[in-house]
């Protein structure tokens, strides 16, 4: 299977875009290098602003979103509730703000609901599962004629509350990041600040930006508690109503949602007239096939050059966790860098290698590969330092360690975790078209910006729908090779852990 996915990827590098586009990559790097050297914090004027409005969106926005997806798990039995979660888990958070943009334009709620909409998704899916899952024993021991409210809250809630918590905390994490992303098409987050300043190309300022954003992620742990979550929401909520100076046009919003979505042949048209739905017809044509299909199969290059790539960094990167094999410095060395990678947001660390290499496929598959390459290499690094202790005295050490010891051993999990993140990778790749890359995000970016929605609404739901082909696949490869078996649970809820 992997030597299927190899030769894919092969097949498809005649048709991928890899060219170094800038002609001084080299330099740029020495410059970016150089304003991490020399980080200059005075000249963001607006940073404790920038971060203030990026922890407010974050919090706010995953509170609502776990809330919402919490009802949504409440009523997963229902399958309309299930393909409602299914629709905002699949659209990526950027491409909420873009589409939110438009009736609600840079405003605290656009943030907040591009935030909370895919991460209601989200967990829904996860804290459905975890409900599931609960011991059904305590139920049965209940007094006959228990009420199912009772029922639920005395003996089925309690054993998921634990992981619940976990993973709320854990998507906290996630949501700094979306926050500070979202700042890219406009909102007042770090994105945005960090944006600004690679414009101008003032690498000390934008080097600046990216040390606070790893000082907040990386002491999330010792300031984000569950006590204090009411209290953070309160303020959050405190701090975009005040900062908010955005009236909203409630008239746009009607127009957006009443004319501007529906497709443009069937605006005040006769639905019964034949003509026109054979505009309708030469309208979807020209979206699917002059948009849609180039787009998806961008998409679709890049997604699978960026799993070549994601394996090639997980099999190699979780070896640097494993003081057996890299020593004790090796490993703390190793950690550290796999701690940026993917505590970096994938549109920033695309944008990134858009500086260096030039708009091309090279940079999404760079950035697409190395950050999800790192969450794997993180998981099978932290088993392989498990597996290494549990050895014999006179175990193997160094690359006879790796090799004949902990790559058999570890295979079947990376083929697990590789697997459940194609879908995640397929998203991915069509979010970075935002930067230029012809992949769907960037017709989507296109038909957003030209105030057709109508258009992007399609383009959004053939992303919806590959991702979704994707995952089917993922799932029927996965069941085939037997991989269930390797933390594949662990893999879907806490992927960057």
């Amino acid at each position: 299977m992997s030597l299927a996915f190899l030769l894919l990827a092969l097949a498809l590098l005649p048709f991928a875009d890899l060219a170094i586009a800038n002609s001084d990559p080299w330099g740029v790097l020495a410059r970016l290098a150089a304003g991490f050297l020399a980080p200059d914090f005075g000249a963001v004027s607006d940073l404790g602003h920038a971060v203030l409005l990026t922890l407010a969106f974050a919090v706010v926005g995953v509170v609502l979103g776990g809330a919402a997806g919490f009802a949504l798990a409440l009523a997963s039995r229902h399958r309309a509730a299930r393909g409602l979660a299914t629709i905002l888990r699949s659209v990526h958070e950027l491409f909420w703000a873009l589409l939110l943009m438009q009736p609600f334009g840079p405003s605290a709620l656009t943030g907040v609901l591009a935030i909370a909409l895919p991460y209601a998704g989200i967990f829904a899916k996860v804290y459905g599962e975890l409900l599931e899952e609960a011991d059904s024993r305590p139920a049965d021991v209940l007094p006959r004629g228990t009420g199912a409210v009772s029922a639920f809250l005395y003996a089925r809630l309690p054993q998921a509350l634990a992981p619940m918590k976990v993973y709320g905390l854990y998507r906290m994490e996630c949501g700094i990041r979306s926050s500070a992303v979202i700042g890219f098409v406009g909102l007042p987050t770090l994105g945005f600040e960090l944006d600004s300043f690679f414009r101008q190309g003032q690498y000390d300022a934008a080097a600046a930006i990216l040390l606070t954003y790893y000082l907040m992620i990386g002491t999330i742990r010792w300031w984000m508690r569950a006590k204090l979550l009411p209290l953070y929401f309160i303020a959050g909520l405190a701090v975009l109503v005040s900062l908010d100076t955005v009236s909203l046009d409630w008239a746009n919003v009607a127009r957006v949602f009443t004319v501007d979505i529906v497709p443009a042949p069937l605006r005040g048209a006769d639905l019964a007239a034949p003509a026109t739905w054979a505009a309708f017809g030469a309208w979807l044509k020209i979206v699917l096939v002059d948009q849609a299909t180039p787009g998806l199969v961008a998409t679709f290059v890049v997604t699978q050059l960026t799993l070549v790539v994601m394996g090639l960094v997980a099999l190699s990167g979780f070896a640097l966790l494993v003081r057996n094999v890299v020593g004790r410095l090796g490993a703390r060395a190793g950690h550290g860098v796999l701690v940026v990678l993917r505590s970096t947001p994938e549109y920033m660390l695309a944008y990134l290698a858009l500086q260096v290499f030039g708009p091309s496929m090279l940079p999404a598959v760079i950035a697409l590969g190395l950050h999800n390459g790192a969450i794997i290499a993180h998981l099978l690094g932290r088993e392989g330092e498990r597996l290494s202790r549990t050895l014999r005295p006179d175990a193997p050490r160094g690359l006879d360690l790796y090799g004949y010891e902990l790559l058999p051993r570890l295979y079947g999990p990376f083929l697990a975790y590789a697997f459940y993140r194609w879908e995640i990778v397929m998203r991915e790749s069509a979010i970075v078209g935002i930067l230029g890359v012809a992949t769907l995000g960037f017709f989507i970016d296109s038909a957003i910006a030209e105030i057709r929605l109508d258009r992007a609404l399609v383009l959004i739901a053939v992303t919806v729908l590959a991702t979704a082909a994707i995952d089917f696949a993922s799932r029927r490869i996965r069941a085939r090779l037997a991989l269930g078996a390797f933390g594949g649970v662990e893999a879907q809820r806490f992927p960057a852990r």
